[in-house]
């Protein structure tokens, strides 16, 4: 078992099967790069599937490869081919990667291969519960692994777990039509951290969570019951210097050692002094607009016949999911087009566009990127887009022109680059005829800068950046002095509660002993908790210490052996007893009443409940961004008028204005003065709760229901687990 865990779909190498045995190679993505220094340096394993289906193999080969892939510290989850086709090739590639990259039409939603999708997890999650050390670090990647956090999660909640998704978050719009898009949420955030590329996608995830999950964001901070999931941006970057270091090598080769690439590329360079190359390289997929490239550069040729014989666009298009009817079509359509394109302008000795459907040798890329003067990277979307860096980082003389689309996420560092929108083909046509003008003074300034970005902000950079900080989250998580009731602090409290002689329940109400409800009469006691809370009343002394009114107390406890506060502790019942009020002055009300009136009018969803001590505005309903406008423009408003007897509480999506004398902690007191208590449990969900617990003594338990940002010692996760607890000692 290790401390340190990396899992991504897909081990960093290609497994070849031989006749007899079988060839093992390091990957050369920017993934495996990046995270090999982590992998290396932090002693950790790596979890994902080896890319041979488990139905191809015996048993010899199975052992052959598990004994090749432990020695690297890998380990392999076996997927045969109906979890391959449905998980990977069906809701992976054929739902997910189209949706989130605004190819609503090309998604696929199929119940089996969702199915298959949370089986494929689960089979990860094993595999990660198996090899992970108590409070150990698990770093998830992408889309194919959604599901995964919140699985870990659940089991080992001791672990420190980071989500990275390398492609786009989509909008809430375009998110919103994915049939399971809360328990894709959910699986996501059962994270600690969540990494995007671009400021742009996490706040499109942090909307969806809003407007979907309906959880408080703060900033850059998802709120959660009990804990809080921290999103930020970490743009990845590339191995700088094993680019730069190959073009250096490369300017210094003999003819004898050239390429016959470059030669051939060389010879273009030599037809005309103004003689122009523009590379066009990118997997053959939809998400890359190639069509919409050749289109513009059409449409250049037809503005500028000046350039004819001059100007030639080198399209590599490397072969991807060949065997899907999208992509099949896709390779048709290029074809066509290039074929269309150089039969229309072609003369004997030129022809406009020079077109490799292939994958291309690591030198052979290295001499593309250095011959070209321009490199036009137009994808329609794409999370980062690492092919645009590399190319910058081989201009060792700083010159060439970068032409990058807007909708790529390296856009947004790259920003000394010609963006264009790739919808926009004069757009980028005039794109194309500005960067072969571009002065060459002009193109090693833009360069440089660019240049200098990116030998800082490498692949080891990000991982490295990645990874502390969610090492710094975990020992944050160790040090914390809120604990969460486990089996061992339950013991403790069991143990406690049996030696004593004299006890007391102090309990909230909502979000305590039930969950929140959109509307608050809704939110009733259910039979099992009376039937506790009476248990409890029979041998220990019980009080509930409630925001709700006593109308709604006395209807549902009113013939139990509690206590009741009501309105934080305006209204009390003793046992036995008749309500008594606290005698304060509520004539405030008469001011506030048509301030909370008219931001209820101008904010549908939004409630206004009075009771004798207070006003509540309620907004867990309204449109969440909407909500946040309104509650800074309510606040101040409050604030400016608000006097030094009044309080105004920042609730869970809840404004509440009260007398600032009566509080559950006053109420709190009030119990203790009559008895001496060996045992106290005390517990609640809400801002108002933190009153009760300041004012009790480190003896007795208190339990926040749900965040750890408290004065308890104890949380639980909601209120099913806090019930669980009551039955318990019950």
């Amino acid at each position: 078992m290790r401390k340190s865990v990396i899992v991504s779909n897909r081990l960093p190498l290609q497994i070849t099967k031989l006749e007899n045995s079988f060839l093992f190679k390091p990957s050369s993505g920017g993934l495996a790069t990046g995270l090999d220094s982590v992998h290396k340096n932090n002693e950790s394993i790596w979890i994902g599937w080896s890319g041979i289906n488990s139905d191809e193999l015996t048993k010899k080969n199975k052992l052959e490869i598990k004994n090749t892939l432990n020695d690297l510290r890998l380990i392999e989850v076996d997927l045969n081919q109906k979890e391959v086709d449905e998980f990977y090739h069906g809701l992976s590639n054929k739902c997910i990667w189209p949706l989130f990259h605004y190819f609503i039409e090309l998604a696929k939603f199929n119940e089996n291969d969702w199915l298959t999708y949370v089986d494929v997890n689960k089979k990860f999650c094993e595999k990660v519960i198996q090899n992970t050390k108590q409070n150990g670090v698990v770093w998830v990647h992408d889309y194919q692994l959604m599901l995964l956090p919140k699985l870990i999660k659940e089991q080992r909640p001791d672990l420190t777990i980071g989500f990275f998704l390398h492609i786009p978050f989509p909008s809430f719009e375009i998110f919103r039509i994915f049939p399971w898009r809360i328990e894709l949420l959910e699986g996501i955030l059962g994270s600690d951290i969540v990494g995007f590329h671009t400021f742009d996608y996490q706040r499109h995830f942090l909307s969806s969570v809003k407007r979907i999950l309906r959880y408080d964001v703060d900033f850059n901070k998802i709120i959660l019951s009990s804990r809080e999931v921290l999103v930020n941006t970490f743009p990845m970057g590339i191995d700088y210097e094993k680019f730069h270091k190959a073009a250096k090598q490369h300017k210094k080769q003999k003819k004898s050692q050239q390429s016959e690439l470059k030669i051939q590329l060389d010879l273009h360079k030599k037809t005309a002094d103004d003689s122009k190359l523009i590379l066009s390289i990118d997997r053959l997929d939809y998400t890359k607009g190639v069509i919409n490239r050749i289109r513009a550069f059409e449409i250049f040729l037809e503005q500028n016949p000046g350039y004819h014989e001059k100007v030639r666009l080198v399209m590599l298009s490397v072969p991807s999911r060949s065997d899907v009817p999208e992509y099949m079509k896709l390779k048709r359509e290029t074809d066509e087009y290039v074929g269309k394109i150089n039969g229309r302008f072609a003369t004997i000795n030129w022809t406009p566009i020079w077109y490799y459907y292939r994958s291309m040798s690591f030198d052979d890329l290295i001499d593309l990127y250095m011959m070209s003067d321009i490199a036009m990277i137009t994808p329609v979307r794409d999370g980062m887009n690492l092919v645009a860096k590399e190319y910058i980082a081989t201009r060792i003389d700083s010159d060439g022109v970068l032409i990058l689309s807007e909708m790529a996420g390296a856009s947004k560092e790259l920003y000394e680059a010609i963006t264009v929108n790739p919808f926009d083909l004069n757009g980028m046509a005039k794109g194309i005829l500005k960067a072969i003008k571009m002065p060459i003074d002009e193109q090693k300034r833009r360069n440089k800068t660019m240049q200098k970005r990116l030998s800082r902000y490498t692949i080891k950079y990000w991982a490295k950046d990645y990874y502390a900080a969610l090492n710094k989250l975990a020992i944050s998580y160790r040090e914390t002095t809120t604990k969460k009731i486990d089996k061992k602090v339950l013991d403790k409290i069991k143990t406690k509660y049996n030696k004593a002689k004299k006890k007391l329940f102090l309990l909230d109400y909502d979000g305590t002993l039930v969950g929140f409800h959109h509307k608050p009469d809704a939110a009733i006691p259910k039979k099992d908790i009376i039937n506790i809370l009476n248990e409890l009343s029979l041998k220990n002394e019980v009080a509930i210490i409630s925001g709700r009114d006593k109308n709604f107390l006395e209807k549902w406890f009113g013939n139990l052996n509690i206590t009741l506060f009501a309105e934080h502790g305006h209204s009390k019942k003793e046992i036995n007893g008749k309500w008594v009020e606290s005698n304060v002055n509520n004539n405030w009300k008469d001011n506030f009443i048509p301030i909370f009136q008219n931001f209820t009018d101008r904010t549908p969803g939004t409630f206004l409940e009075e009771k004798e001590n207070c006003l509540v505005w309620h907004y867990r309903k309204t449109d969440p961004e909407l909500a946040n406008d309104r509650v800074v423009e309510l606040k101040t408003i409050i604030n400016s008028l608000i006097s030094e007897n009044l309080l105004m509480m920042d609730n869970k999506k809840a404004i509440e204005i009260t007398n600032i004398n009566i509080n559950k902690g006053t109420a709190v007191n009030a119990i203790l003065e009559k008895e001496d208590y060996d045992f106290i449990l005390c517990a609640g969900d809400d801002v108002s709760d933190e009153n009760m617990f300041s004012v009790l003594s480190k003896d007795a338990f208190t339990i926040k229901v749900g965040g750890q940002t408290t004065k308890a010692s104890f949380f639980v996760e909601n209120n099913i687990e806090m019930i669980d607890i009551l039955k318990n000692l019950s």
